[in-house]
């Protein structure tokens, strides 16, 4: 309780109702950034995959144009199926994470995944913070609860989860 009440001093938190908004505020907050984070990770996997589609296509090209060479022969795809097969799934990756887009080059790819990266671990160095702040503002509320004798059960199920 000693510390509930420093807490309540330090952020000035003088009404029942302020101390609700700030722990809504955090919460909103805490989750805001975990969609964040989800999202950026999302793109990041996205252009991770596409590096190595393109990687993998500009392996096996000179295969298919091997293939296309040999006037697409059965006995010269038969000797490179393999290579072929991967050269398929590399342009069908492409075209699936490209979704119609122009591929980009190289240089830009990596330079948005670091770019991504970066954003990555700046959004976690806040979450973390953002998850601490969080954490004190329910304790604290929950606290406060128990000693005003405060009983939402609603309100608990959806903290607790």
């Amino acid at each position: 309780m000693a510390a509930a009440l420093q807490y309540l001093k330090e952020h000035q938190l003088f009404e029942y109702d302020d101390l609700a908004a700030k722990t809504d505020a955090a919460t909103e907050q805490f989750h805001t950034l975990a969609g964040d984070i989800q999202q950026t990770e999302v793109e990041l996997s996205r252009v991770s995959d596409l590096m190595a589609a393109v990687v993998q296509y500009a392996k096996t090209r000179p295969a298919f144009d091997g293939h296309k060479a040999a006037k697409y022969s059965r006995k010269y795809l038969a000797e490179h199926e393999a290579v072929l097969a991967d050269y398929r799934a590399a342009k069908a990756t492409m075209a699936e994470l490209l979704g119609g887009e122009k591929l980009p080059k190289m240089d830009v790819l990596k330079e948005k995944r670091r770019q991504l990266a970066a954003q990555k671990k700046a959004l976690y160095t806040e979450y973390r913070s953002a998850q601490e702040e969080m954490r004190q503002a329910v304790a604290v509320k929950a606290n406060i609860d128990h000693l005003l004798g405060v009983t939402d059960g609603q309100r608990k199920k959806e903290q607790e989860r």
